[in-house]
């Protein structure tokens, strides 16, 4: 059955959702907004800006430690999104739900507390060239710090991991494997499951770390089927806020893991004289004050995301895309990057006829919102000698006018440019 008959048979409309971001009911340029930078940030439906409202309006005060009222729904409200996070990347507990800033820090707390225990000079930890500065930067800190190699998986031409590089690369040294599950430049899928498969294979004691910012947005993920031993993603790619993300870490190896960050309500007791004694996971990993209101929306979020349902999400975003791919085909002079079977809904090309930052000015005044620039993927960009791609990433809420939008935008930029 051919991709086209498959998405024809899963049709599905989430037409209605769009009217729940008031922001792109606005006019940008005198024009309706298509709003094409999901990948970047995701728009907030309706339901979490009222969270945010109704905390600070109804029971807003700090967590954990206050034995009034206000204090007692606030922290019963924070630890059920815990819950809720759990069973959206089906953890095997609420226990192993870490609160951070983003998946910037998450990577950053593996990388450092999981390697103060655990690496030791000349390991080696395997990523991947096609990851985001946030899995790549930690691990250079790291290797200067501790004398760790770093080791890099190629990409092929046609976007996708070379997987028989990476078996070539797993050796006696390999401590630590991070890679992304959806490449955020190119759209790529990847199959961790059988990285993850083939490297257990190989030795079961390798710990394994996934990416997962742009795969929860797009369609279901249970990290029990993956098996890694860390999952991350981040609150304001999937309709949350910034300044929370979530990292997920099998149980036994958090506790085992030093902290992080030192502070407020992640001890147990602390003395002058004896030092100090930690909670456990997840409380160890989260000094002080944390993003409470942040937290309580991102629940609203996961809500808001199940109630309309991953697969819903995930079918009705492969229809746009392959809409899409269709329709660009008018626009000649595009070089696509990362077209491969195994997609998200991202479409990233560079022009003949023009550069690819007057190309996003010109789209801009048509209302058109999309992303220039290497994509916080520098060496994936010099992988295919280039500076940058333009990048159009479709949401829940994106639909067939955006996409129309954006292609009458392109002819528009190349009569004006070419």
């Amino acid at each position: 059955m051919s991709m086209t008959q498959q998405v024809k048979d899963n049709f599905v409309d989430l037409s209605q959702y769009r009217d729940d971001f008031p922001i792109l009911s606005q006019k940008v340029n005198g024009k309706s907004v298509a709003y094409l930078d999901s990948a970047s940030s995701a728009q907030k439906p309706q339901i979490v800006l009222d969270t945010f409202k109704n905390l600070y309006e109804t029971h807003y005060a700090n967590i954990h430690r206050g034995l009034y009222h206000f204090s007692q729904e606030t922290t019963k409200a924070y630890e059920d999104v815990r819950g809720k996070a759990a069973q959206f990347i089906n953890a095997y507990s609420s226990n192993e739900i870490v609160f951070t800033r983003n998946t910037t820090e998450a990577i950053n707390l593996v990388a450092t507390s999981w390697a103060e225990k655990f690496f030791k000079y000349g390991d080696e930890v395997i990523i991947t060239e096609m990851e985001h500065h946030a899995n790549i930067v930690p691990w250079q800190l790291l290797s200067k710090r501790m004398g760790i190699k770093v080791v890099v998986v190629p990409v092929l031409d046609n976007g996708m991991l070379d997987f028989g590089k990476f078996m070539s690369l797993l050796s006696r040294k390999t401590k630590f494997i991070s890679l992304v599950h959806v490449s955020n430049s190119l759209g790529t899928v990847n199959d961790v499951k059988t990285f993850i498969e083939s490297a257990r294979n190989y030795n079961e004691d390798i710990k394994i770390l996934v990416d997962g910012s742009q795969s929860v947005v797009h369609s279901a993920v249970d990290v029990q089927d993956i098996d890694c031993d860390f999952f991350c993603f981040t609150g304001h790619k999937v309709y949350g806020p910034n300044g929370i993300g979530v990292l997920w870490g099998r149980e036994d190896l958090l506790n085992a893991m030093p902290p992080y960050q030192g502070g407020g309500d992640m001890i147990e007791t602390v003395s002058f004289e004896e030092g100090s004694t930690f909670k456990l996971a997840p409380a160890k990993f989260e000094a002080g004050t944390p993003a409470i209101a942040e937290v309580i929306a991102l629940g609203s979020a996961i809500d808001y995301m199940t109630d309309i349902g991953l697969d819903n999400i995930d079918r009705y975003e492969q229809q746009l895309l392959s809409y899409a791919i269709e329709q660009i085909k008018a626009v000649e002079g595009l070089t696509f990057y990362g077209a491969s079977e195994h997609s998200a809904p991202v479409l990233s090309f560079t022009a003949d006829w023009a550069h690819i930052s007057d190309i996003a000015m010109i789209l801009d005044q048509c209302g058109v919102a999309v992303r220039t620039g290497h994509h916080c993927c520098m060496p994936l960009m010099e992988r295919f000698g280039i500076d940058g791609t333009v990048r159009a990433s479709f949401g829940l809420y994106s639909n067939e006018a955006d996409v129309d939008a954006l292609v009458n935008g392109l002819i528009k930029a190349k009569e004006m440019l070419a």
